[in-house]
Formats: C-alpha cells, sequence, structure tokens
C-alpha cells in the first residue's frame, strides 16, 4: 500500500464531483486528478467552445499545481482525453501558451465521452523538489 503523504484541495480549482480528491502527493510526485473545464465557482462548463475549454483545463491544473506546492513547470507528464481529435491542434496551440520547453511527456487519446459533456479533461503528474517535500 503507498503511504500518501497529503491530499490537496485548493477552491482555485473545481471541487471533485465524484470519490476522488483533486490532488495526491506521494513523494517526490504529485498526482493531478482529470481536469474537465469547470469554472471553480460554480463548477460549471465555462464555455461550449474548444479554446476556452482547454485554457481551462490548463488554469485549473496550474491552480492544483501551485496548491501543491509546484508550478506547470514541473509537470513531467500529462494524459489528454479529446472528444474529438480534430481539436489535436487547438491543444497545441494553447498548450504552448501555459507550458515552455521543455515540455511534459504527454498522450493524447479521443474518448466516445467525458464528465458533463467536456470537450477536453486532462490530467497530469508533477514531480517535487526533494526540498519541497
Amino acid at each position: 500500500m503507498i503511504d500518501l503523504l497529503e491530499t490537496i484541495q485548493t477552491n482555485d480549482a473545481p471541487q471533485p464531483i465524484g470519490a476522488y480528491s483533486q490532488a495526491v502527493i506521494s513523494p517526490p510526485f504529485v498526482y493531478i486528478s482529470g481536469q474537465i473545464p469547470l469554472a471553480p465557482q460554480s463548477s460549471e462548463l465555462v464555455s461550449d467552445e474548444i479554446d476556452a475549454q482547454i485554457a481551462q483545463v490548463f488554469k485549473n491544473i496550474q491552480a492544483i499545481a501551485v496548491a501543491a506546492g509546484g508550478q506547470l513547470n514541473r509537470i513531467i507528464k500529462l494524459t489528454i482525453y479529446l472528444r474529438d481529435l480534430e481539436h489535436f491542434p487547438r491543444v497545441n496551440a494553447i498548450m504552448a501558451s501555459y507550458f515552455q520547453t521543455p515540455y511534459p511527456a504527454r498522450a493524447v487519446v479521443e474518448v466516445s465521452n467525458l464528465p458533463k459533456g467536456a470537450l477536453v479533461e486532462v490530467d497530469a503528474v508533477m514531480f517535487l523538489k526533494s526540498t519541497q517535500i
């Protein structure tokens, strides 16, 4: 059994809509749960438009990363779920505005559906510096 150091909860990202934590720290990693494009204040989709949804997902990931003691530049792996792979170029463009080289490792997969009818979901793994643990 993994000895969990801490779970992360921040009001700057949407509250979980199920039986899970926003993130879990298991040193030296932070595992950030899948984020859909919900506004933190309302837990409603920010928009029906893909660009707004992608941006909100990365904002939510960023808020959780900061709450865990890191930043986006500490994320080492992303998994991106898209309802339509036609949006792949938009993910690349918007992701480039949130991340810098070296970019995290990543997988992008098309899925048939996502919670609340979202068009995108992203989960992440972040590495914490040993001095942060």
